[in-house]
């Protein structure tokens, strides 16, 4: 079948024909296609291949160079005095250091490659070695290690796969201990799980072998520096100009506010931009599980519960917080997340005078927010009936703010609803602002738009009375774009 490829026997050369004339010869067959088998590589794949092989090689050099030059590091420098030293003698230190080292080891760099080493060696001296780079970057909301070669980040509501990896797991094994340490904890086989918070305020948590079985796995939520105000969020599209007018008067009038989403929904970012309008006079307590609420006036008292210390004792949890801030004369009580047993003093300090107290909870609506706090009450061990656990939470909660990460991964406040009453057993509630979903573009974009529902607030009157005489045409359904 492949015969036409063979090369021609050399003792039986072909023989000419003579008889007919050349024009009138048969034509010759079309060309077929050379079966990919036997082809030869194409010289670009076989460059790119050798690149691809050299650029691997020279990774895994530089790699081996850097573990080396990172002991001597260790053995050299006088690492008590790290905390003092200015970035400039420290990185003067470690490039003399690394000079030394690289001519004892007769290995010859290039100056972009020792660029590249002493950038590296300076990231596992003095930050989070790998990780350094990404904690840098702005752009980069999750950090994500499954293990020490597969790292993925979140952009834009997006995960991908990072070309940055540790040499092994005992490489990060020592950046996790690292981190933890720093904050006096500690991770191992008998205590496998750790929640920390890192030095710029993003949360960390991390689980070790054997519990986590292709390697360890660490979660790192990036401390926003910046600060979004409302307008930030209506300009992104979060939200409608509208809709930033019914909450500024909601949080202005003292509504209890609970911001209920999913997972990386935007709650705490939402919650964030809420207090944003609350007065500076009044007197703000916060209680968080790990410190992020970025609150903008001037009286603020932070609070953070601790969990228990190597002997088992010591831990402050955040119902500890919030029956302490009671005792503080708060005007209001922001609650970073309610997940627990402090479910029950937080709803009686929304009855009892601390109007205008928010919290947020995973619940991926409002009615399912409603189920999540009588299921906390429950798991309390709180033994009241169905119907007297809803009419706590109907006097005690007003508005639900509902935040989600849609498909595309944008974020949108998909709904705002009050809860208006109990009508026998059943808590009552309507939606005031909807986000409507319409369709999806090409390149799986979601289009749609938010709407008001037409129905009147339940407290306008009391926004009235507040001075936020807001006008009925916020209420009136929104034509879609």
């Amino acid at each position: 079948m492949f015969s036409r490829y063979k090369k021609p026997d050399k003792g039986t050369p072909p023989a000419k024909n003579t008889t007919q004339p050349a024009q009138s010869a048969a034509p010759a067959a079309e060309p077929q296609e050379v079966p990919k088998v036997l082809r030869r590589p194409s010289p670009v794949a076989s460059a790119q291949a050798v690149s691809q092989d050299k650029d691997k090689k020279r990774k895994e050099r530089l790699a081996e160079i850097k573990v080396e030059l990172h002991k001597r590091l260790l053995d050299n420098l006088n690492l008590a005095a790290l905390e003092h030293a200015a970035e400039k003698d420290l990185r003067q230190e470690i490039v003399a250091i690394s000079a030394e080292a690289l001519e004892d080891m007769s290995i010859v760099l290039t100056r972009e490659e020792r660029a590249m080493l002493n950038q590296e060696l300076f990231d596992e001296v003095t930050g989070l070695g790998p990780l350094e780079p990404l904690l840098k970057d702005d752009t980069v909301n999750d950090i994500l290690v499954n293990g020490p070669q597969q790292i993925f980040i979140e952009r834009d509501g997006k995960l991908e796969l990072s070309n940055i990896t540790f040499k092994d797991e005992r490489h990060l094994l020592r950046i996790i201990d690292k981190i933890v340490s720093a904050v006096g904890r500690r991770v191992d086989e008998s205590n496998p799980y750790v929640d920390a918070r890192l030095a710029d305020g993003s949360r960390f948590n991390a689980m070790v072998p054997p519990i986590a079985v292709d390697g360890s796995l660490v979660s790192i939520r990036k401390f926003k520096k910046e600060k979004l105000a409302i307008d930030d969020l209506v300009k992104f599209g979060a939200f409608t100009e509208e809709m930033a007018a019914y909450l500024q008067a909601a949080v202005s009038t003292r509504l209890n506010v609970i911001v209920s989403g999913g997972t990386g929904s935007g709650k705490t970012t939402t919650l964030n931009a809420l207090s944003s309008f609350i007065d500076n006079s009044e007197r703000i307590l916060t209680i968080e599980d790990t410190a992020e609420l970025q609150l903008q006036q001037i009286h603020v008292g932070r609070m953070e519960s601790r969990p228990p210390n190597v002997e088992g004792k010591g831990a402050v949890s955040q119902r500890d917080c919030l029956k302490n801030a009671l005792r503080m004369r708060p005007d209001r009580i922001i609650v970073g997340e309610t997940r627990g047993e402090e479910v029950i003093d937080m709803l009686q300090a929304m009855n009892t005078g601390h109007d205008g107290s928010m919290t947020t909870i995973h619940a991926n609506s409002a009615r399912d927010g409603v189920s999540r706090l009588e299921n906390m009450i429950a798991m309390a061990g709180i033994e009241m009936p169905i119907k007297a656990v809803r009419s706590q939470i109907a006097s005690a909660v007003n508005l639900i703010v509902q935040a989600s990460r849609l498909q595309d991964g944008s974020r949108r406040m998909t709904s705002i609803t009050e809860i208006t009453g109990m009508e026998g057993d059943v808590i009552t509630m309507q939606e005031i602002f909807r986000f409507q979903r319409t369709g999806l573009t090409p390149d799986n974009k979601i289009i749609g738009h938010f709407t008001a529902t037409g129905v009147r607030s339940h407290f306008s009157d009391r926004f009235r009375m507040w001075g936020y005489d807001l006008p009925a045409t916020i209420f009136e359904p929104m034509a879609a774009e």
